[in-house]
């Protein structure tokens, strides 16, 4: 999970050296003492002091008092468990408020000073932290600011409040007070979240257009919740342009390029699959096909990522049917159960493969094209603003994006494949709708009949959520 972060009075004890200040700049001043003990804020009211000797006060000393502060009891230590647990840090404070002269350095400087770990840190204005957390994919943020939290929760992120004697009053936000109970509430959720590192088979037909290229850095960035056992090359063809043949072997050096850009060790992982389909005939075995099998009886369970004709899965089932229960399938293919057909190019390549699947009672989540995956279309522009620089990867992919040598140049396209392997990483971002398998008839549109057969149909994703993780990794991991 990615882990959000505050510092003042979440990391360090600020508001106990501030009032320690205050209590002595008081009785230099007038020594009145504390005047209101319930007010908003120690700079609001607590003391008997003028706006102008306040304002004085603070602005003059507040960058001394924030690099004394010390972090709160087992705040360094629960963070580096929480590193170890595989999490990802991201310390976020609103210290870019106009306070501080230089807050990125003095923020820095305090962190490395007490060895508090962080994976990024992001600094923002007084609150603006809602629209930063949803931005970078924050799945649960630590914060004590009444108004923060509010705006976290707004934009869709879990927020944890710190307590803190001015926001005891605050019913609406899970509280916490020290960091053991963090740990144990994050660990908690974690578990409940499902997230350790499930076994995978990514088939693809990778060189067919430009999202599988996405979807394959994707998973390979994703490797602390995917323990990836195979890539199977998928068969695809265009007419008149490129055969089965052809497609196999481009797919299978398209592989090669992504995994060594991404430095992963590819010896016994990479398969070419089907150089047929079974709606013609094909029935051979092949090297994919094997290892599918291979893979899902070794283990207990292993998901299939199935991001082109599913027709080496369908070979597997029917070579091996007793797989069957120890394998689950997310596919990318046809329409939404909405639309009247599924002319869709998965779908009608290989349209006798997908009855296969349709009766051989395997768990099935299908990820229509259209009106589901057709929400992840975007720009170039976007993907350059995003991507552009970071990497001979990042370069790479935008460069197919806007011309894949098949479709022609584009700037705006859909990145289909990416679906699959965010709905895994992920299925938060994702609502799926679980109904009777239906049947394919002759025109390839789906009839639906009561049976005992039920398959899963996802029906919306959250295409922010997906491209702001995607991004994130591509930059990060480049």
């Amino acid at each position: 999970m990615r882990i959000g972060i505050d510092i003042d009075n979440c990391i360090s004890n600020f508001d106990d050296v501030l009032l320690e200040e205050y209590l002595k700049h008081d009785k230099e001043l007038r020594n009145t003492g504390i005047i209101n003990d319930k007010p908003y804020h120690i700079t609001v009211g607590m003391f008997d002091w003028s706006k102008e000797e306040n304002d004085d006060f603070y602005y003059n000393n507040i960058q001394r008092i924030a690099m004394s502060l010390k972090p709160l009891n087992n705040a360094k230590d629960v963070i580096d468990k929480l590193k170890a647990d595989g999490n990802e840090i991201y310390i976020i404070t609103s210290r870019d408020n106009g306070e501080y002269i230089n807050p990125e350095k003095m923020t820095r400087e305090w962190l490395e000073k007490y060895d508090i770990y962080f994976d990024r840190l992001i600094l923002t204005g007084r609150h603006e932290k809602g629209p930063v957390c949803k931005e970078n994919n924050i799945d649960i943020m630590i914060e004590d600011s009444i108004k923060n939290c509010e705006d976290i929760e707004n934009n869709g992120v879990k927020c944890y409040i710190m307590d803190t004697r001015y926001n005891k009053h605050e019913t609406r936000f899970e509280r916490v007070k020290r960091w053991n109970e963090i740990y144990s509430k994050i660990s908690s959720f974690y578990k409940k979240d499902n997230k350790e590192r499930i076994n995978v088979i990514l088939d693809t037909d990778t060189y067919n257009e430009c999202d599988d290229q996405f979807a394959l850095s994707y998973m390979l960035l994703s490797q602390d919740r995917f323990n990836i056992e195979a890539i199977t090359v998928a068969p695809y063809h265009h007419d008149n342009d490129i055969s089965v043949e052809e497609g196999q072997e481009k797919s299978y050096q398209e592989i090669l390029k992504i995994c060594n850009w991404l430095n992963f060790d590819t010896r016994n992982k990479v398969f070419k699959g089907s150089n047929g389909y079974i709606e013609n005939g094909n029935n051979e075995t092949n090297e994919a096909v094997e290892k599918i099998i291979e893979i899902a009886k070794k283990n207990d369970k292993t998901y299939i990522m199935a991001i082109g004709a599913i027709t080496n899965v369908a070979l597997a089932i029917k070579k091996a049917p007793d797989i069957i229960n120890k394998i689950e399938i997310i596919w990318l293919g046809g329409h939404s159960p909405i639309c009247d057909n599924n002319k869709e190019f998965n779908f009608r390549q290989d349209v006798q493969a997908i009855k296969e699947i349709f009766e051989s009672k395997v768990d099935l989540t299908i990820i229509p094209c259209k009106s589901v995956a057709s929400n992840l279309k975007i720009s170039i522009y976007e993907l350059e603003h995003y991507l552009k620089g970071k990497s001979e990867l990042c370069n790479y992919l935008c460069s197919r994006f806007y011309n894949d040598g098949i479709h022609g140049i584009q700037t705006r396209r859909v990145i289909w494949d990416i679906s699959v392997i965010a709905y895994l990483i992920n299925k938060d971002w994702f609502e799926e709708k679980k109904m009777d398998c239906p049947k394919i008839n002759k025109d390839l549109s789906y009839s639906f009949n009561k049976n005992d057969r039920k398959i899963k149909f996802v029906t919306y994703l959250n295409s922010d959520k997906i491209y702001n993780d995607l991004f994130n990794k591509l930059v990060k991991d480049n």
